[in-house]
């Protein structure tokens, strides 16, 4: 039956598509509107939360989310969290109520429709490039002091072997949030490599589940003492977390 895949997986793929640009197409011009300035970038996220349930309902997933504590309405958060997917940016719209922006690649920015408004709602950054990686901190700065909270996938990408669990973690996310003061929401996404990988061919629907951690102040910690320290024990429970899964 394996030749069933080969003919359905591609189809399942377009349909995100679909699911991705339809919505997009049409709310385009009142999207426009909420993307002219950051004072109505609340709203544009809420349509953005509204668009994302669209795509993981359409695609046959289930989501499930659990908390180990409520997050605080109004709060700025640095939300980290494991990468497998593309359906990593729908699953984290779902996870938070309040408004944060993605740091996110540069390349998604190509992806017709849905690029246009990545681009002009998230900060993008191209990992081979210094200077962009130096803007990130300015853009993530002034975002940062408009009130809104960052998502960060701190492994910078989706690993090429699918055996790794876990990549290792880069320093962005702690040094800003360190920097700024705001609490780190460690988020586990279990399930989205099984239900839609990056793998063409693979995946399917099914029950897709995430865990919001319990947030870490960063008030009074050293940028320079403690950001290697607090980024591998934020590693290490989202680690924990998928290999307590597997067991």
């Amino acid at each position: 039956m394996k030749w069933l895949r080969y003919i359905l997986m591609p189809l399942y793929r377009i349909w995100f598509y679909i699911l991705m640009g339809v919505p997009i197409i049409i709310l385009f011009p009142i999207l426009v509107v909420f993307t002219i300035s950051e004072k109505t970038y609340h709203i544009f996220f809420a349509i953005a939360r509204f668009w994302a349930a669209i795509i993981i309902y359409g695609m046959g997933f289930w989501p499930n989310i659990k908390r180990e504590e409520p997050m605080q309405k109004g709060q700025s958060y640095m939300l980290v969290a494991n990468h497998t997917s593309m359906t990593d940016i729908m699953i984290m719209l779902l996870v938070s109520k309040n408004p944060f922006v993605f740091v996110g690649k540069a390349e998604l920015a190509k992806i017709p429709i849905f690029g246009f408004f990545y681009k002009r709602t998230c900060i993008l950054v191209d990992r081979n490039n210094p200077r962009s990686r130096k803007a990130v901190f300015d853009r993530a700065r002034a975002r940062l002091s408009t009130g809104v909270g960052i998502c960060i996938f701190p492994e910078g990408g989706v690993p090429d072997d699918m055996s790794i669990t876990l990549d290792s973690f880069k320093d962005g996310a702690f040094r800003l949030a360190i920097e700024h003061e705001i609490p780190v929401l460690p988020v586990t996404l279990f399930d989205n490599k099984q239900r839609f990988p990056f793998h063409f061919f693979y995946g399917g629907p099914g029950k897709m589940r995430a865990l919001t951690h319990k947030a870490i102040d960063t008030a009074g910690m050293n940028l320079k003492e403690d950001k290697i320290r607090f980024r591998e024990s934020v590693r290490t429970i989202i680690l924990s977390s998928l290999e307590n899964d597997l067991k």
